[in-house]
């Protein structure tokens, strides 16, 4: 596979845990083989990670080759988090941000609307309002899918659409659509040996910037605090940020419940209340 991709030999490789492949080309070249998991998953990882490369912040790793369903990308030596490169992605997560989106739920150029966020369904349809596209797009399809799998009542649900009608007293200033990686988690970011991070597997689309910052802190990031600093020093967030973490967790919660269960319902509610006793 990764020789037809890229045009190379392959020499060797290796199974990573999970899907990945590791794969030597003849010239000593070490790539990274992936198999999408849904129709269009591939065309969406490749548009994103391009997307992000095009704002020259931060790095993620080169596409080597692709098609309907193998993607190949560079191989990056990792290495231990470090507090001075965490500064420098907090700097350049800012002005990936600020590179900005058409609008809110914009898919990178030549990516599909209809996307995935891990192994979820994610569409991307365009709005002009935050808030209102925020519940619709991003908060309620995934509500509703717990509630039709038996993962959430009905009754739990509606405490979440709550919130979702009071979004936009809740949702901080206006801000303009930031482009987002999307899903922000830790085993997103790659910490570099060359003490540069990278970032992989995006769910990349426009976005309100304090999403792709709650995601970090929900699931927890080394050296999360020189991060913000660095963020902080770039592109001041808006006063009121921290308060707001839970209500842009609720989206990452949501998915994570359609997909894992019960225990992401139970912390989403809690989220939900928080914000509704705020």
């Amino acid at each position: 596979m990764a020789s037809r991709l890229t045009g190379r030999p392959a020499t060797g490789g290796r199974q990573l845990s999970g899907a990945p492949a590791e794969v030597t080309l003849d010239d000593g070249t070490v790539v990274v083989v992936k198999r999408g998991h849904g129709p269009r998953a591939v065309r969406a990882e490749v548009a994103g990670l391009r997307w992000l490369a095009a704002a020259g912040a931060v790095r993620v790793p080169a596409v080597r080759g692709y098609d309907e369903h193998w993607m190949v990308t560079e191989r990056i030596p990792t290495g231990p988090p470090d507090a001075w490169a965490a500064v420098r992605f907090g700097r350049g997560l800012a002005a990936l941000h600020s590179a900005g989106a058409p609008a809110f739920g914009a898919p990178p150029p030549d990516g599909p609307q209809d996307a995935y966020i891990g192994l979820a369904p994610m569409r991307n349809r365009p709005g002009a309002d935050w808030p209102r596209w925020y519940a619709e797009h991003r908060v309620l399809p995934y509500l509703r899918g717990a509630v039709d799998d038996g993962t959430l009542r009905a009754a739990e649900a509606a405490v979440v659409e709550r919130v979702c009608e009071r979004l936009p007293g809740l949702a901080g200033p206006a801000e303009p659509p930031a482009r987002l990686h999307g899903d922000l988690w830790n085993g997103n970011v790659l910490w570099g040996a060359d003490g540069h991070v990278r970032l992989i597997d995006p769910a990349a689309h426009g976005g309100h910037r304090e999403t792709d910052l709650a995601m970090l802190h929900l699931f927890g990031c080394p050296h999360l605090d020189r991060i913000l600093a660095g963020y902080q020093e770039a592109a001041p967030l808006a006063d009121g940020w921290a308060e707001r973490v839970g209500l842009h967790q609720l989206f990452p919660l949501l998915v994570h419940t359609v997909l894992f269960g019960r225990g992401y319902a139970e912390q989403a509610l809690r989220v939900a209340r928080r914000a509704l006793a705020g």
